[in-house]
């Protein structure tokens, strides 16, 4: 897979995050993806981008299963690229988001390697595409590119009952790493993305949230950093988040 590193060593504090960019499962690369890398970056971590393979040609589970190969490599190289302390997170917006959560059941299941924290930014989760923030910001159109891409990562419907395939309808969600999710008050995926961190914390997960205005999401993801309307807000929620992953008692 294409790799691209954000970030310097020295400001990063044992802090890496292995990212997954957007793009509804068929799309997107690390360019696209450029923009939350590097507002990881500044808030302090040294970020790995990876290319993972898409849709059509690859279905589920191939993307899960790079990601996961990609963090099994990123955890045994963490010492030497980030220090002997290096702690290793998950981050990923819109379909990257789903494949961070998927991949962090998979290290769960699977007994390693240890994930620090999961950070999910506008997730795509909810293959129905039928929420009301979806309605809200689609109108009446029902193809959007978002249920095409659903379409096409899953195989048939019954990959959509796989927890890898799609985290929110994941009967366990205990164990998961402490989550960061992030939505936009105007943001497609707003619904099912404060609908899964719901579930999170009734699974004694911990869960930092917060709705985000006027951010333009996803879309606006696809820009540089500095052009992202929320670019500021986000990188604070990145920086409590990383410093301090398990929410402290106020």
């Amino acid at each position: 897979m294409p790799m691209r590193l954000h970030g310097d060593k020295r400001a990063a504090a044992g802090r890496v995050v292995l990212h997954l960019h957007g793009g509804a499962f068929t799309g997107g690369d690390l360019d696209s993806g450029e923009c939350l890398a590097q507002l990881l970056a500044d808030a302090g971590a040294l970020v790995v981008s990876i290319g993972y393979p898409l849709a059509p040609e690859h279905p589920f589970p191939q993307a899960v299963e790079a990601g996961y190969a990609a963090l099994e490599w990123l955890h045994q190289k963490r010492a030497r690229i980030a220090g002997p302390k290096a702690q290793v997170f998950l981050a990923g917006e819109e379909a990257g988001g789903n494949l961070a959560a998927g991949i962090a059941l998979v290290a769960r299941d699977r007994a390693g390697p240890p994930v620090a924290g999961l950070i999910l930014v506008t997730p795509m989760l909810d293959p129905c595409t039928a929420s009301a923030s979806q309605r809200e910001a689609l109108g009446s159109e029902v193809q959007c590119r978002f249920s095409t891409g659903w379409s096409q990562y899953l195989r048939n419907p019954r990959d959509a009952e796989h927890p890898y395939a799609v985290p929110a309808y994941a009967q366990r969600l205990a164990g998961l790493p402490p989550t960061l999710v992030l939505a936009g008050e105007d943001d497609p995926m707003r619904d099912e993305a404060m609908a899964f961190a719901r579930r999170l914390e009734q699974a004694e997960v911990a869960v930092r949230t917060a709705l985000i205005p006027a951010t333009g999401w996803p879309e606006s993801l696809e820009t540089t950093a500095q052009a992202c309307p929320c670019a500021a807000v986000v990188q604070g929620e990145f920086t409590r988040f990383l410093a301090a992953p398990v929410p402290q008692p106020s």
